[in-house]
Protein backbone atom coordinates (compact mmCIF):
# COMPACT_ATOMS: atom_id res chain seq x y z
CA UNK A 1 0.00 0.00 0.00
CA UNK A 2 1.57 3.40 -0.70
CA UNK A 3 2.60 5.09 1.96
CA UNK A 4 3.13 2.11 4.04
CA UNK A 5 6.44 0.96 5.03
CA UNK A 6 8.28 -1.90 6.76
CA UNK A 7 8.29 -0.20 10.17
CA UNK A 8 4.90 1.21 9.65
CA UNK A 9 3.17 -1.68 8.29
CA UNK A 10 4.65 -3.76 11.23
CA UNK A 11 3.10 -1.05 14.06
CA UNK A 12 -0.23 -1.19 12.34
CA UNK A 13 -0.28 -4.71 12.40
CA UNK A 14 0.68 -4.86 16.25
CA UNK A 15 -1.88 -2.35 16.78
CA UNK A 16 -4.97 -3.89 15.05
CA UNK A 17 -3.98 -7.35 16.38
CA UNK A 18 -6.54 -10.18 15.55
CA UNK A 19 -8.57 -8.60 12.86
CA UNK A 20 -11.80 -10.90 13.65
CA UNK A 21 -12.81 -8.88 16.47
CA UNK A 22 -13.88 -6.24 13.72
CA UNK A 23 -16.67 -6.74 12.48
CA UNK A 24 -17.26 -3.98 9.78
CA UNK A 25 -14.42 -1.50 8.68
CA UNK A 26 -16.47 1.04 10.93
CA UNK A 27 -15.34 -0.50 13.64
CA UNK A 28 -11.33 -0.69 12.93
CA UNK A 29 -11.88 3.31 12.30
CA UNK A 30 -13.60 3.96 15.54
CA UNK A 31 -10.88 2.36 17.76
CA UNK A 32 -8.55 3.90 15.06
CA UNK A 33 -10.22 7.01 16.29
CA UNK A 34 -10.62 7.56 12.90
CA UNK A 35 -14.58 7.83 12.30
CA UNK A 36 -16.28 11.12 13.60
CA UNK A 37 -18.29 11.18 16.51
CA UNK A 38 -21.65 13.15 16.67
CA UNK A 39 -22.47 15.35 19.44
CA UNK A 40 -25.15 14.60 21.23
CA UNK A 41 -27.18 15.65 24.48
CA UNK A 42 -31.13 15.24 24.95
CA UNK A 43 -32.31 16.18 21.61
CA UNK A 44 -29.97 18.64 20.31
CA UNK A 45 -27.81 17.27 18.05
CA UNK A 46 -24.52 19.11 17.60
CA UNK A 47 -23.20 17.98 14.56
CA UNK A 48 -20.53 15.35 13.59
CA UNK A 49 -16.64 16.62 15.02
CA UNK A 50 -13.38 14.22 15.19
CA UNK A 51 -12.64 12.26 17.95
CA UNK A 52 -9.93 12.30 19.93
CA UNK A 53 -10.45 8.94 21.50
CA UNK A 54 -8.94 5.42 19.87
CA UNK A 55 -5.73 3.95 19.85
CA UNK A 56 -3.49 6.71 19.55
CA UNK A 57 -0.16 4.92 17.71
CA UNK A 58 -2.54 3.25 15.66
CA UNK A 59 -4.27 7.10 14.33
CA UNK A 60 -0.63 8.65 14.84
CA UNK A 61 0.27 5.57 11.90
CA UNK A 62 -2.59 5.48 9.62
CA UNK A 63 -2.58 9.33 9.53
CA UNK A 64 1.61 9.48 8.74
CA UNK A 65 0.87 6.78 6.28
CA UNK A 66 -1.89 8.82 4.95
CA UNK A 67 0.38 11.72 4.20
CA UNK A 68 2.93 9.24 2.68
CA UNK A 69 0.61 8.44 0.01
CA UNK A 70 0.21 11.82 -1.03
CA UNK A 71 2.62 11.51 -4.25
CA UNK A 72 -0.06 8.52 -5.13
CA UNK A 73 -2.00 9.63 -7.85
CA UNK A 74 -5.24 7.68 -6.66
CA UNK A 75 -4.46 9.26 -2.83
CA UNK A 76 -3.70 12.49 -4.37
CA UNK A 77 -7.25 12.56 -6.47
CA UNK A 78 -8.70 11.34 -3.50
CA UNK A 79 -7.10 14.25 -1.01
CA UNK A 80 -7.59 17.13 -3.35
CA UNK A 81 -11.10 16.33 -4.11
CA UNK A 82 -11.88 16.67 -0.27
CA UNK A 83 -9.97 19.99 -0.22
CA UNK A 84 -12.30 21.28 -3.44
CA UNK A 85 -15.31 20.34 -1.00
CA UNK A 86 -14.05 22.95 1.87
CA UNK A 87 -12.02 20.92 4.09
CA UNK A 88 -8.45 22.11 5.74
CA UNK A 89 -5.57 20.15 4.68
CA UNK A 90 -5.98 17.50 8.74
CA UNK A 91 -9.10 16.92 7.89
CA UNK A 92 -9.12 16.00 4.51
CA UNK A 93 -5.68 13.89 5.36
CA UNK A 94 -7.97 12.35 8.23
CA UNK A 95 -10.76 10.94 5.13
CA UNK A 96 -7.76 9.73 3.10
CA UNK A 97 -6.31 7.46 6.09
CA UNK A 98 -9.73 6.38 6.95
CA UNK A 99 -10.68 5.43 3.61
CA UNK A 100 -7.02 3.61 3.56
CA UNK A 101 -8.05 2.20 6.72
CA UNK A 102 -11.02 0.33 5.02
CA UNK A 103 -9.11 -1.14 2.18
CA UNK A 104 -6.35 -2.42 5.28
CA UNK A 105 -9.69 -4.24 6.74
CA UNK A 106 -10.62 -5.42 3.34
CA UNK A 107 -6.78 -6.61 3.18
CA UNK A 108 -7.02 -8.18 6.00
CA UNK A 109 -10.15 -9.90 5.96
CA UNK A 110 -9.40 -11.75 2.64
CA UNK A 111 -5.99 -12.41 2.60
CA UNK A 112 -5.17 -10.36 -0.11
CA UNK A 113 -2.03 -8.15 -1.27
CA UNK A 114 -2.77 -4.10 -2.15
CA UNK A 115 -3.83 -4.11 -6.15
CA UNK A 116 -2.63 -0.57 -6.89
CA UNK A 117 -5.37 1.14 -9.29
CA UNK A 118 -5.76 0.93 -12.88
CA UNK A 119 -4.49 4.17 -14.75
CA UNK A 120 -5.82 5.28 -18.27
CA UNK A 121 -3.41 5.22 -20.56
CA UNK A 122 -5.02 8.80 -21.69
Amino acid sequence: MPGVGVRTGIKILLEVGDIDRFPTPGHLAVYAGLAPRTHRSGTSIRGEHQQRAGNKRLKKARFRAAFASLPDPSSRAYYDRKRTEGKRHNAAILCLARRRCDVLYAMLTTGTTYLHPVRSAA
